[in-house]
């Protein structure tokens, strides 16, 4: 009976002989042999070798690529040294070659532990998995399976048959899932941020978490890196305690035009698996197909988008048109009317025709403004809108935009408050001094024009926090706010209100006339002097608040609280 086997026959650097051979029988194994860390086999012994007509004398002694050999030389190589370095076992799968056949085994690869000194090499056991036995094309085992090569038609065909990005990424996971037996199969987009790779879709077997929707920084995993960076399939046996029960992960990324779009990540967690050549080779194969699928939907998303754009821009110039010509007809009209008047003589004393001047002239002022937010508008969207920016003083803004409107404000019986921040030298600002006080104008005015009862209260704050813009940098910010008490805007229109043309509701808001461009010249010309603008309400009926910043020119004193 066998009791143990000779330590000095494993370490042996000599053929093993016909009765060596019977102490690796005795080991219950159909495979065994020993290699030193360059994989040179330092013994060997088949149990199927016989009938392969494989000379044991004739593997002990060569080299990994001469005789029997691994299909990734590379791949079992390292798991080899892996072996060696960590001093822990490991199981895995390889196919091997020996002439023109190939075999897939299982096998555990052990470090051979001396009782002094380093480990310098491997004993190997494996399993023949007869019902995995592949027959490959005869061309050296480089081509992929027959069955394969139908499996990435089919995908293909599939994917092909849409457009749509979600199903395309669907139907990869789940065909190539399904068809490898993988635990888990991921799509990752590669989106035009370059910095994660969010889980579009997921083939997963049960037993296993959900990976989809997770957002993966692909600089942190050095595979990751990889399969973006080398665009062949990457195998990698994760050894850590993972999260998500990874063992061996196979990753390839998919690129149209040289430009990578996303990644395929094939998981196995349930054991280490070996991934054949010809896995690899479908993964490739497939990857460039649904590169390719991915760039045609995303083209298609984005011509569909630009589409209803264009259809929506059409419809808001449209009725810009049909709001503006109304709006330009009626300051027109009020010139007219009260010149002709003038010019019959209707006017009974100097004290009337004065008035009608008056109003010719207010006519004439509101004319004059919608013409300017037309001509604004389309200097920017042009590009021909230049700012020179210079110091401003806000206690000197404020107190122009108090002197133009107040009297507007008071005409409808409206309170008017502006709060400027305790300070004990001046606020100055970074902006054009022009454009800031037409922002505010136009912010007021509207505030004065949609507001029925209670008041406008014009308020700054002031930011010490740094801030860069356009490449300079800037001591902080003053964030100034227009607040009203006035008819208010449904949350979700509140997202529409800074595009150009744009009125709340036609039928609502027509009464208060204006082009609707108001906003976006704001936002555009507050934007060009490097701040922000927003606007923010709770809804129908409880006022608005419309807040803008500029950056400062240099900060004040701010004064202390006694």
């Amino acid at each position: 009976m066998f009791t143990g086997f000779n330590s000095e026959l494993v370490n042996s650097q000599i053929a093993p002989t016909q009765a060596s051979s019977i102490y690796w029988q005795h080991l219950g194994a159909e495979l065994v042999y020993t290699q030193d860390r360059c994989g040179k086999y330092l013994s060997f012994w088949w149990e199927g070798g016989k009938e392969l007509g494989l000379n044991q004398e004739q593997v002990v002694g060569s080299a990994l690529e001469e005789i029997f050999t691994p299909i990734d030389i590379q791949a079992y190589y390292q798991k080899i040294l892996r072996v060696i370095q960590r001093r822990i076992p490991e199981q895995c799968y390889c196919l091997f070659q020996y002439q023109e056949q190939f075999f897939p085994f299982e096998l555990v690869i052990s470090p051979i532990l001396p009782a002094q000194g380093e480990s310098m090499s491997v004993l190997v056991m494996g399993h023949l998995l007869k019902d995995l036995e592949i027959s490959l094309l005869n061309n050296g085992g480089n081509l992929p399976l027959y069955s394969y090569h139908k499996l990435l038609k089919q995908i293909s065909r599939k994917i092909r048959c849409s457009l749509d990005l979600d199903t395309i990424w669907q139907e990869t996971v789940n065909s190539l899932g399904s068809a490898l037996s993988v635990s888990r199969c991921l799509i990752l987009s590669y989106g035009s941020n370059k910095k994660d790779l969010k889980v579009e879709a997921e083939y997963l077997q049960t037993g296993y978490r959900s990976m989809l929707g997770l957002s993966l920084n692909w600089k942190a995993e050095l595979y990751l890196r990889q399969a973006l960076k080398s665009r062949h399939p990457v195998a990698v046996d994760l050894l850590d305690n993972d999260p998500y029960q990874q063992k061996s992960v196979l990753v390839v990324s998919t690129a149209y035009n040289n430009q990578e779009n996303a990644l395929i990540c094939l998981q196995q967690c349930d054991r280490y698996r070996y991934w054949t050549v010809a896995e690899m080779e479908l993964l490739q194969d497939l990857a460039e197909q649904v590169g390719t699928a991915i760039a045609h939907a995303q083209l298609y998303q984005e011509l569909e988008q630009a589409s209803f754009k264009a259809e929506e821009a059409n419809r808001l110039k449209s009725d810009f048109l049909a709001n503006t010509s109304h709006e330009l007809r009626t300051p027109l009209n009020g010139i007219i009317g009260f010149l002709k008047l003038l010019l019959e003589g209707m006017a009974d004393d100097p004290e009337e025709q004065q008035e009608f001047i008056q109003e010719a002239y207010k006519s004439s002022i509101h004319l004059l403004n919608l013409i300017n937010d037309i001509l604004d508008i389309a200097k920017i969207e042009a590009g021909k809108m230049e700012l020179e920016l210079t110091e401003v003083e806000l206690d000197e803004l404020f107190q122009d935009v108090d002197n133009l409107i107040r009297t507007q404000a008071e005409q409808k019986h409206l309170s008017l408050q502006l709060k400027l921040p305790a300070t004990l030298t001046p606020v100055t600002l970074c902006g054009n001094y022009q454009r800031l006080l037409q922002v505010m104008l136009n912010l007021v005015g509207n505030a004065i024009k949609f507001t029925h009862e209670g008041g406008i209260v014009i308020s700054a704050e002031i930011s010490k926090k740094k801030t860069y813009i356009q490449e300079r940098e800037f001591p902080g910010l003053v964030k100034i706010s227009v607040a009203d008490t006035g008819i208010g805007v449904s949350l979700e229109k509140q997202d529409k209100l800074f595009e150009n043309f744009f009125q709340v509701d036609g039928s609502r808001t027509k009464s208060y006339g204006g082009t609707g461009l108001g906003l976006a010249i704001s936002q555009k010309l507050i934007e060009a002097m490097g701040g922000t603008i927003s606007f923010y309400s709770m809804g129908e009926g409880l006022g608005s608040t419309v807040t803008f910043t500029v950056p400062l020119s240099h900060l004040p004193v701010i004064k202390t609280v006694q």
